[in-house]
């Protein structure tokens, strides 16, 4: 392994895939674990990444024995770090392992750069939630654009019962005023079924979308409207990314923010001061 790369886990398991025992199957049981998380999408193949080689095939015959469920390889790339493979599971899940085949980790994967600390696995998922954004329709968003040049855009899962997304909202004058466009997503913080969930609904399904998300953030009253909103499928879409909680900010590369940022801090991250 080149020595400007290393390996950082959230409990990483490095394992000799030869090995049996309970050690082995308590590693392939993090897999399995982690397939049953929701995750972003199956990574998609691109010429040369199809999984169909001998080591794929050991990968996921070694896996699937210990594991007592069959867990299948989809790609497998090189990385930046010497003899180390990045491996994607059908689940979307990512390992990496040996050229051999014998060792595999669980966990994040890091450059040391002139820069400082690269997450390399970090960067993948932020691609991929780039491409997961790109394919919803804008058209389903509650959008508010600036009056002049938009010089870039955020996509914010929200929920209008959130106290932190009330306050983010607050900012959207602002953040316009800053060039930045507001695409607002819907998440329902206590699911589906939930007083938040028909309130975002009613805002979906309002002649003035942005009105009436307005109001509703500001505890206003609005007459309830139902229609054939996309809540249930941008629910799920935050779902999968990983949202775990409202706001949660998604740039225009991908990159998540978890929480509340302060217009002045969303100019910053974005690059734009």
């Amino acid at each position: 392994m080149n020595s400007s790369t290393v390996i950082f886990g959230t409990g990483v398991l490095a394992v000799g895939l030869s090995l049996r025992g309970r050690f082995v199957r308590a590693c392939a049981a993090v897999i399995v674990t982690c397939a049953l998380v929701p995750v972003l999408t199956p990574a998609h193949a691109e010429d040369g990444d199809e999984a169909d080689g001998e080591l794929a095939a050991r990968l996921s015959a070694a896996l699937s024995e210990n594991a007592g469920a069959t867990i299948r390889v989809t790609t497998v790339k090189p990385t930046e770090a010497d003899e180390l493979l990045e491996v994607t599971l059908e689940n979307g899940l990512v390992l990496y392992t040996t050229e051999s085949g014998d060792h595999f980790v669980v966990g994040d994967l890091y450059a040391i750069k002139a820069s400082g600390l690269v997450n390399l696995a970090e960067e993948k998922r932020s691609a991929d939630r780039k491409l997961a954004m790109e394919e919803i329709d804008v058209a389903d968003m509650i959008v508010f654009s600036p009056e002049g040049e938009v010089k870039d855009y955020i996509s914010v899962f929200t929920d209008v019962t959130c106290f932190y997304c009330q306050k983010l909202h607050r900012e959207v004058d602002e953040l316009n005023a800053r060039g930045v466009e507001v695409r607002y997503l819907a998440y329902p913080r206590g699911g589906l079924e939930s007083d938040g969930a028909r309130k975002l609904t009613t805002a979906w399904c309002s002649a003035d979308k942005q009105d009436a998300l307005t109001k509703l953030k500001a505890g206003t009253t609005v007459p309830e409207a139902t229609c054939d909103a996309p809540i249930a499928d941008q629910y799920q879409v935050g779902v999968a990314m990983g949202v775990r909680g409202t706001p949660a900010i998604v740039t225009s590369s991908g990159q998540m923010i978890p929480g509340y940022k302060s217009a002045d801090d969303l100019e910053s991250i974005l690059g734009l001061n």
